[in-house]
């Protein structure tokens, strides 16, 4: 259980690189899925890889802290994870198109909303109204992944003693395992980042801003994750780059979680990194 929100998002980091690991596993096993590979493992009498479940309980705080990192972590995951056995529930008391945005929302294929306040929060969760008339306690609209069909479902109440006694049956059946590679990941990742930055140097960084003002000009706006894409680079490089630009005047400000808008016109491009 992670409770600060900054290695939270740390630990939404560290999902991402196990899954990017684990494709590479499947690929050396020339298997597909998880399913596959264990399949493949309990005939090789080798070890199987755990299914993984991440629950956030309250996105905005994350949203909060690293707005970018966070969704594109969470994207990222709901893009591929399920292959590799790593699976998302996020839940969010506050369902404002600040903390579900529009590229969290289309990648989250299933969702469900509980009683809200507004017309526009139901529409911000199910993407049509509905939500605001439900009774509470339980009362929920269910959209499930690739069904056009909204299903109305009771929940059950459970307790917080309930909750405990299930805790503690399962606490005493099976010793917790924790790993000790995520714990350190985010202990370090900060330090760690700060490390490859200063081997790197800002030479490296320079070497890469003409390429990606390039791609920022021709897409007509720049994001983070738009440049680890397109340069195949890590996310801590990615952000220099993007902080280099806004820095320099190429690009607007941050706003959010939004993608910053080219201020450079390919003019001046030419003029300062020279013609292609």
């Amino acid at each position: 259980v992670v409770t600060d929100p900054k290695k939270a998002a740390g630990a939404l980091h560290w999902a991402v690189a196990e899954m990017d690991t684990r494709y590479k596993k499947f690929a050396e096993k020339h298997v597909r899925d998880i399913k596959g590979y264990n399949k493949q493992c309990a005939v090789e009498g080798e070890a199987m890889m755990p299914q993984i479940v991440i629950i956030i309980d309250e996105l905005a705080d994350l949203m909060m802290v690293a707005p970018g990192e966070v969704e594109d972590a969470i994207c990222r995951l709901a893009q591929l994870a399920r292959a590799a056995g790593i699976h998302l529930v996020i839940a969010t008391q506050r369902p404002s198109v600040n903390v579900i945005t529009g590229v969290i929302k289309a990648n989250i294929p299933a969702r469900i909303a509980f009683t809200v306040a507004s017309f526009v929060d139901s529409r911000t969760i199910l993407d049509v109204g509905g939500a605001e008339k439900l009774l509470g306690r339980g009362d929920m609209l269910f959209a499930p992944a690739g069904s056009n069909k909204m299903q109305r479902v009771q929940g059950a109440w459970v307790s917080d003693d309930e909750i405990n006694a299930i805790v503690e049956y399962i606490k005493s059946r099976h010793e917790p395992e924790y790993n000790s590679e995520l714990l350190n990941y985010m202990d370090n990742r900060d330090e760690n980042e700060e490390d490859a930055g200063e081997d790197e140097g800002d030479r490296e960084s320079d070497k890469l801003l003409p390429q990606a003002m390039e791609i920022a000009i021709n897409a007509g706006q720049v994001s983070i994750s738009m440049l680890q894409r397109k340069l195949s680079i890590g996310y801590a490089r990615a952000g220099r780059l993007v902080d280099e630009m806004a820095k320099r005047g190429y690009v607007s400000d941050a706003e959010g979680s939004k993608p910053r808008a080219v201020i450079m016109t390919r003019e001046e491009y030419a003029r300062v990194f020279g013609a292609n």
